[in-house]
């Protein structure tokens, strides 16, 4: 049980600010699933709210129990979770072209979100044994290992946008690690001479996306159809947006993939450019209240752990509203606790308990 000093510790803020984003995204989603919920006769909402709840719930328990006892579990939870994609690339169900879920007692589960968690678990042991200080190779090797095992897995589903969100997580632990400078520009060296290679072994609607996303117009009825259609929403939300449920690019279909991948689009038609405005100002807020929580903990596991979380949720925020921006490539990245999917909420809703685990023993470690 949390003492009572650990109970005042819990970041109020953080926890509020998860709240108030997850309460809009509930809005939201209701109005961008609301013409095919009807069409389908599927509540996506109450599919939702289930796995708000279980996330919900998971984060409680998380947040009860010392991060150090699920450190201590990192490899084995590294480990079952590798052997999930590889039973994804087994057995696992296929939508538009990609394999990547495993249907499970009649709830779909995507192994490449949940594998996040557990790759920054075990890079929060491996760097975290180290004092958190990191200058040579070996150490890079080892980190560059356990993120290649699942990125390598993930890449045959394929999944480029969510394999991409590893190579964040495990560069900002590193940094944080004070890996030297030169390393890191030997980095982005071989980044640059691998990437034609790289260019080469995409799918072909991957390189479509790249393509569209240099010129949207090029395909505007196919591959950059999305994009067209997310800019034109936004756009037409003006100041204040059409209203609730009132966007007629979301509420006549205009826009695909409107409540999951590119909800942020509906933000920007609904409530337009101070909805938007509003929501990027709370995953900034969100972000600066984790970071403070990291810097504030003098543990290195617990400083790992909480930076590799956070950059997670960076990365899907700034790629997300990039995206439906057109400033970034279609990575079919979602928006954390917005976008509608169970297995994307489980894992943000774990992040957020385990980064107020490590923020209520602050005064501890």
């Amino acid at each position: 049980m949390l003492s009572r000093r650990q109970l005042q510790g819990i970041d109020r803020p953080f926890l509020l600010t998860t709240l108030i984003l997850l309460g809009i995204g509930f809005l939201v989603l209701y109005s961008a699933s609301l013409q095919k919920s009807q069409l389908l006769g599927v509540s996506f909402i109450w599919r939702q709210l289930t796995w708000a709840m279980i996330g919900g719930a998971l984060a409680l328990i998380l947040v009860e129990v010392d991060y150090h006892r699920w450190l201590e579990w990192a490899y084995w939870l590294y480990g079952v979770n590798l052997l999930l994609l590889l039973l994804v690339l087994a057995v696992g169900v296929t939508r538009g072209g990609a394999q990547r879920w495993l249907e499970i007692g009649g709830f779909t589960l995507q192994p490449s979100e949940l594998a996040k968690i557990t790759t920054v678990l075990a890079l929060a042991r491996t760097l975290g044994s180290r004092g958190g200080v990191v200058q040579g190779w070996r150490a890079l090797f080892v980190s560059a290992a356990l993120t290649a095992l699942p990125v390598v897995l993930i890449l045959m589903e394929p999944n480029l946008g969510t394999a991409c969100v590893f190579l964040a997580i495990a560069f900002s632990m590193l940094l944080v690690c004070g890996i030297r400078l030169k390393i890191v520009g030997y980095l982005l060296g071989a980044g640059v001479l691998l990437a034609p290679l790289a260019w080469w072994r995409l799918a072909d609607y991957q390189r479509s996306r790249l393509l569209v996303f240099l010129n949207p117009n090029l395909d505007p009825l196919g591959a950059g159809y999305t994009v067209v259609q997310s800019k034109i929403a936004i756009g037409s939300g003006g100041l204040w947006g059409e209203g609730w449920l009132s966007g007629t690019q979301n509420q006549l279909n205009f826009l695909p993939e409107r409540h999951t991948d590119f909800i942020f689009s509906i933000i920007g038609e609904e409530w337009g450019f101070l909805g938007t405005s509003l929501t990027l100002a709370l995953f900034a807020f969100l972000l600066y209240r984790a970071i403070l929580i990291a810097t504030q903990t003098r543990d290195p596991f617990g400083r790992l752990l909480v930076t590799g979380l956070s950059a997670m949720l960076a990365t899907h925020a700034v790629v997300n509203t990039g995206m439906t921006l057109g400033m970034m490539p279609v990575v079919g990245l979602p928006l954390p606790l917005m976008s509608y999917g169970g297995s994307w909420l489980l894992t943000c809703l774990v992040a957020v308990g385990m980064i107020l685990s490590v923020g209520v023993r602050r005064p501890v470690f």
